[in-house]
């Protein structure tokens, strides 16, 4: 990718000599093959970058949220009742601890609930009062797109 030397023949009787010159053009060529090859390296790299773990979240008609500036605290109740912050399993006894060393650090009181369509009301409802003793009253319900609207028609 450096510049290259042209040389030229001399005439005469110089001709056993050879005259270098510096050549004023630079080969992008491999530049241009290397940043190819990283765009496509990030494009597909991208998409496995979100956190979540797997859970049937139920369907309603509300819109989505607003985007945040900093990556949103998510909370995770799986089918089998297991509480996990972002990706880490976390014990009941253990949640509000982590949630006020949590709230600590970060700017915004904002905290999404992620919990399986199976879970008791019951179990939902005592995580947001963790989630608010540990520091979090701004709580989101993540739900999926295209439940029931309740006003007869299905959306």
């Amino acid at each position: 990718m450096g510049a290259g030397v042209i040389k030229k023949k001399g005439g005469g009787r110089r001709s056993r000599r050879t005259r270098s010159q510096p050549m004023a053009e630079i080969n992008v060529t491999p530049f241009v093959d290397v940043m190819l090859v990283l765009l496509i390296i990030f494009m597909v790299a991208a998409p496995l970058l979100t956190v979540g773990v797997p859970v049937e979240l139920p369907k309603t008609a509300a819109n989505p949220l607003p985007g945040e500036q900093e990556e949103p605290l998510t909370v995770t109740i799986t089918a089998d009742g297991i509480v996990m912050i972002q990706t880490t399993p976390t014990t009941l006894e253990e949640l509000v601890p982590k949630l006020r060393a949590i709230a600590v650090e970060r700017a915004s009181d904002r905290v999404y609930l992620r919990a399986d369509g199976g879970i008791p009301y019951e179990n939902v409802v005592q995580i947001m009062g963790a989630l608010n003793a540990g520091g979090f009253a701004d709580i989101g319900l993540v739900t999926d797109i295209g439940g029931p609207t309740l006003d007869g028609q299905d959306g």
